[in-house]
């Protein structure tokens, strides 16, 4: 019996490179890990350079600017229950650009720019009974665009622009005294608009802009001993490249996470940090718009980003992160 004669079919070929290269592209969005999923949207009025800080399952956020005007209203967010509720307004002068941390279960808000000038008031926040107490303020230099953390029961606080000159000094406000006390030993450039986090009692502290330069230097503080230590830069590897200004930081389940900033420009891309090796991971990008001057809650076991701007918008929606799982667009 003849055999039938094969023939070449480039149509059927060609069909087949064409459904591998689809099946390829499939595969490589499924390396995707990281997914945002949207949370209640804030209730009050859109607005970035908001300050907040984290108590138990709160998060508490305040002040700002809308684009027309410098705000005062304080609002929380319940992690748990995924709703808003508003508080006591902040005493102080409206403002965007201050700081805002947590000591023994008090939040303090200070420093800052009310539209004309640098400011160096802060006051502590009582969630017991929902008031306000002007504490002291930072001696000497007033400011924007700082950075504060607590640690062991004191507040640090540190960086930032006066108005003329960016600044790397950094102080510690012990609330039992009601006093500030400036440190000594921190080893990197002067900044503003840098960006924490804090892993297992250690703070890490890095990003910023000075002289018109994203700073790539890193570096962790260690709040028992009060002192710095120099960790790999921010683009220490060809792979990676963290640096930015505005952006948010925050800890989830032992890793520190940065996040959307401004890169010439609003971004969305987010870095992951493993201390255990001192290297940064790429994530999905933040799924919403590209901003900077967000607010971000963590209570170590979920995050959440929202507000912030980009460029003349003003936002006002609220995400969760989930780092380790794949990228849904549905969600």
């Amino acid at each position: 019996m003849r055999k039938a004669a094969r023939f070449f079919n480039p149509l059927f070929f060609t069909t087949l490179i064409i459904l591998g290269f689809y099946g390829c592209s499939e595969d490589d969005d499924d390396d995707d890990i990281g997914n945002w999923v949207d949370r209640s949207v804030f209730d009050g009025s859109p607005r970035s350079g908001v300050s907040g800080f984290v108590i138990d399952n709160i998060g508490y956020m305040g002040v700002g600017y809308d684009g027309d005007d410098y705000l005062s209203s304080f609002w929380s967010y319940n992690i748990e229950g995924d709703y808003w509720s508003q508080k006591a307004d902040f005493p102080g002068t409206p403002r965007n650009a201050a700081v805002g941390f947590e000591i023994n279960g008090k939040g303090y808000i200070g420093s800052g720019y009310d539209g004309v000038d640098e400011l160096n008031d802060f006051y502590v926040y009582d969630p017991t009974n929902n008031s306000w107490t002007q504490i002291a303020s930072l001696p000497n230099t007033k400011r924007r665009s700082a950075v504060a953390f607590g640690a062991n029961g004191y507040g640090y606080f540190g960086t930032g622009y006066d108005g003329d000159n960016d600044l790397k000094d950094f102080w510690k406000y012990d609330p039992t005294s009601n006093t500030w006390t400036e440190l000594e030993g921190f080893g990197g450039n002067k900044r503003r608009a840098a960006t924490t986090f804090t892993i297992n009692g250690i703070v890490y502290f890095g990003t910023g802009v000075s002289n018109g330069t994203y700073l790539d230097d890193f570096w962790a503080f260690d709040p028992v001993t009060e002192t710095w230590t120099k960790k790999l830069d921010l683009d220490e590897e060809d792979d990676y490249d963290v640096s930015r200004s505005n952006a948010v930081g925050f800890e989830l389940n032992g890793y520190g996470y940065i996040a959307c900033g401004e890169i010439s420009g609003a971004t969305s891309s987010v870095w992951e940090y493993d201390p255990s090796t001192d290297t940064w991971e790429e994530k999905t990008n933040f799924e919403g718009a590209t901003r900077q001057d967000a607010i971000a809650f963590s209570n170590s076991s979920r995050a959440f980003v929202g507000m912030g701007r980009t460029g003349t918008l003003y936002l006002d929606d609220l995400d969760e992160f989930f780092p380790f799982e794949e990228y849904d667009d549905e969600d």
